[in-house]
């Protein structure tokens, strides 16, 4: 393997550049990037005053194999001492909350919360528990969220908690959404054990083996919830940019999309704005139907799969108050869909990342998510609302749902167009008739990136990692 190609350099590109630098397998690796930054939706802003505002993910979770993974990655590149630990007994872990009835309710936690009828519910949660055990196994290869969970635990958790959870970690709509793909921890439960209750109880499947280094035990040591960087998550990819730039083993183009790949005798030749490059392998973190457009004719069973796998448009507002306004203290709190359709939810960012905050006197950060699979009822189309329109939209909800009359002292509008894959039913079944079909064809190609095993960042660089290793025939 002398060349590989990686075309996209979003947090997926660059995680798999890194891994294949760590090979003496791979001469030299060449990653395109159509834009003018690396990234992606890895994206802070970072005020000359100290202040840091993430337009993207803004917390990671260190849980599992693929959280792991990630820390052990953070490490090498010596972020160790830039890490924002959030435990579980910190207020942002323990209080969320949800918006319904025009009122917010602090979602139910411990024993007295699943003992107790808890607004906005109407019977204990432990009642849906005991119940589920008794639900019959589903026979279907996949079904929506929505179903799963009406089938299981009820429809007033479908339709009010797991529609609002939907909405903040996939924009998406649970009725459409793949409980396959979304959530493999719940579907293997049921398929393996009958039950969630038992499956989270006695596990549902084998976990991937990633050894923890000493970050990750600290993690585990310290109780830590998620975590951010002091100069916020862009730092991650920035840092694995100066990494691959130092090994002087990657070549990287920003400013240079592709615009079509086919194969030749070498392996691919990469068509590029100012001529072409030649590659023995291609791993592409393109989105999915970027990468559609890109493929040749003797790709086209590919082609409609990809196009098939459609993403949601967000609009993020970034939001800081004079002193602090907030009358709760958590996480944030999500909306559900019956409530108000084009308002996802509000993320309450001073209180889990402080030292995001500036120094010159208390502040509250706060963000607000609109639009995703409703963005087209809310709004219009992405090309024709204004940044003024969506600004206001933010600032009215704030004075709604948590009652900051004062205007804020600071604003940033992000709209980040197709920024989440929806994996709609039958999603599982998609990707893997693509990668049988890039397997028996022989093709030296490889899928990675938010469009096929994950939407969260670990989930995303893991998929680079577990693309190289396969490549390569070796662990990393």
């Amino acid at each position: 393997m002398r060349t590989v190609a990686v075309l996209g350099g979003g947090i997926g590109g660059l995680a798999a550049s890194y891994y294949l630098c760590k090979s003496p397998q791979v001469t030299k690796v060449i990653l395109l990037e159509a834009g003018s930054r690396v990234g992606g939706w890895l994206w802070s802003t970072r005020r000359s005053d100290g202040a840091v505002f993430e337009h993207g993910p803004r917390g990671i979770r260190p849980a599992g194999a693929v959280g792991r993974n990630t820390l052990n990655m953070v490490e090498d590149l010596g972020l160790a001492g830039e890490i924002l630990p959030v435990t579980y007994s910190h207020d942002a872990s323990k209080n969320r909350y949800l918006y319904v009835n025009k009122q917010l309710h602090r979602m139910p936690s411990g024993i007295s919360g699943l003992i107790r009828t808890i607004p906005p519910f109407s019977r204990p949660l432990l009642f849906s528990i005991a119940t589920e055990m008794f639900a019959k196994k589903s026979q279907r290869e996949d079904e929506s969220i929505h179903s799963f969970v009406s089938r299981r635990l009820g429809r007033e958790l479908a339709d009010i908690a797991v529609d609002s959870l939907c909405r903040g970690v996939f924009a998406g709509d649970c009725r459409k959404l793949s409980v396959r793909s979304c959530f493999p921890t719940l579907y293997e439960a049921e398929q393996r054990r009958g039950s969630l209750t038992l499956g989270m109880l006695l596990g549902s499947g084998t976990s991937k083996a990633v050894p923890p280094g000493p970050l990750s035990r600290r993690s585990e040591k310290e109780s830590w919830a998620q975590w951010s960087l002091r100069r916020g998550l862009e730092s991650l990819p920035e840092s694995i940019s100066d990494f691959l730039q130092q090994s002087r083993r990657v070549l990287l183009h920003r400013d240079t999309p592709v615009s079509h790949i086919s194969p030749s005798a070498r392996g691919w030749t990469i068509h590029v704005k100012d001529g072409s490059i030649s590659a023995d392998h291609v791993i592409s973190a393109l989105p999915a139907k970027a990468l559609a457009a890109a493929l040749p004719s003797s790709c086209q069973p590919l082609v409609q799969p990809l196009q098939d796998i459609s993403c949601v448009t967000v609009a993020v507002v970034n939001l800081e108050y004079e002193g602090s306004v907030l009358p709760v203290q958590g996480f944030g709190h999500l909306v559900p869909s019956c409530e108000d359709p084009g308002l996802l939810g509000v993320v309450y960012d001073s209180v889990p990342f402080p030292q995001h905050n500036t120094p010159d006197g208390p502040t509250t950060r706060l963000t607000v998510m609109m639009g995703g699979a409703w963005f087209q009822e809310a709004f219009g189309t992405p090309a024709s609302v204004t940044k003024e329109q969506l600004l206001e939209r933010a600032t009215e909800a704030m004075r709604c749902h948590l009652g900051v009359m004062a205007a804020p002292r600071w604003s940033w509008v992000s709209l980040q167009k197709d920024c989440i894959p929806q994996y709609t039913e039958g999603h599982f079944g998609r990707v893997d008739f693509m990668r049988r079909f890039v397997k028996k064809n022989s093709l030296s190609l490889s899928l990675i990136g938010s469009s096929y095993d994950g939407v969260s960042v670990n989930d995303v660089i893991f998929s680079a990692r577990t693309a190289v290793e396969e490549l390569l025939g070796s662990g990393l």
